[in-house]
């Protein structure tokens, strides 16, 4: 006998069948939400050309009928590029929340959620087993403030989080964006996207949004002046013209050129022969567009 995660004892089955693909579905619990095509794709190729060398585990919810446990990204692989009518299984019995665990741990195991889906399975853990963020933590081998600060993602608007899943922003993204109300986090969302800031970049913009005049005092506070080297006495160096200053485009400049740019790919990509060139005139920054009239 062997014993799970929650210390419930299971029927150690090993009795591998064949199953029609039509009588299984996906595991109602099933934390991972996006399945990369191409990964489908590249594992239904290994499928093709070494077999299927572990077969996916089921449970009969009903008689005829399967659900799997662990294994959907296989069983997409064979069903939807393959186009197998049957597939090894191992069939066992197990009870819901038993299924749900082990959906949710298998996944962890392989590491193949994102960190929102992670959390997500984390939260679906402690809530169907009754689990403290301690006693997770200890059951996983993780520390309690690992799992503190994956569930903290959960607080995260659901664009932010569906971003997060597919990968158009970073998990660091994502906990800078959690000072922000659900409205300021989709709108700073659509910022990282259009101007591809980096996590740096998204940190000093939230701290502008949250606290402008900490943010404001931080930028006029002058950087300490560097200590003059004495000159030789014996010859006077002559005076040269001090440098023009150059200013660095502030937030709503920024947006104007990236738009601005945006538009001029567009236009290149539909085959018009378009010049541009950029001069930086100190206090104003200059895009000369030059398009033909033939």
């Amino acid at each position: 006998m062997a014993l799970n995660l929650f210390g419930r004892k299971k029927k150690d089955e090993k009795v591998v069948t064949e199953l029609p693909v039509s009588a299984i579905v996906p595991n109602r619990f099933q934390p991972r939400k996006v399945f990369q095509e191409d990964a489908i794709k590249e594992l239904a190729a290994t499928i093709s050309d070494h077999g299927l060398l572990q077969p996916i585990v089921v449970r009969e919810y009903e008689h005829g009928h399967y659900e799997i446990i662990a294994g959907e990204r296989r069983f997409r692989a064979v069903t939807t590029q393959l186009n197998w009518e049957k597939i090894p299984a191992i069939v066992t019995t197990m009870a819901d929340d038993e299924s749900a665990a082990m959906a949710i741990i298998e996944n962890l195991q392989r590491a193949q959620l994102s960190p929102v889906e992670e959390a997500r399975a984390y939260n679906d853990l402690m809530t169907q087993n009754a689990m403290t963020q301690a006693n997770l933590a200890r059951r996983i081998g993780k520390s309690q403030s690992f799992v503190a600060n994956k569930l903290r993602l959960l607080k995260l608007s659901a664009p932010v989080q569906t971003a997060i899943m597919n990968g158009v922003i970073s998990e660091r993204h994502g906990r800078e964006l959690l000072r922000l109300d659900p409205e300021q986090q989709t709108a700073m969302l659509e910022r990282i996207a259009l101007e591809g800031l980096t996590v740096k970049d998204t940190a000093r913009i939230v701290q502008e949004i949250v606290d402008p005049e900490a943010a404001a005092a931080e930028q006029a506070t002058p950087a300490p002046a560097p200590e003059a080297t004495p000159e030789p006495e014996a010859k006077a160096a002559p005076a040269k013209p001090k440098p023009r200053k150059r200013r660095a485009l502030n937030h709503d400049s920024r947006i104007a050129l990236n738009t601005i740019k945006k538009s001029l790919k567009l236009v290149k990509d539909s085959g018009m022969k378009v010049k541009e060139r950029e001069e930086d005139d100190g206090d104003v920054y200059r895009v000369i567009i030059e398009i033909p009239k033939k």
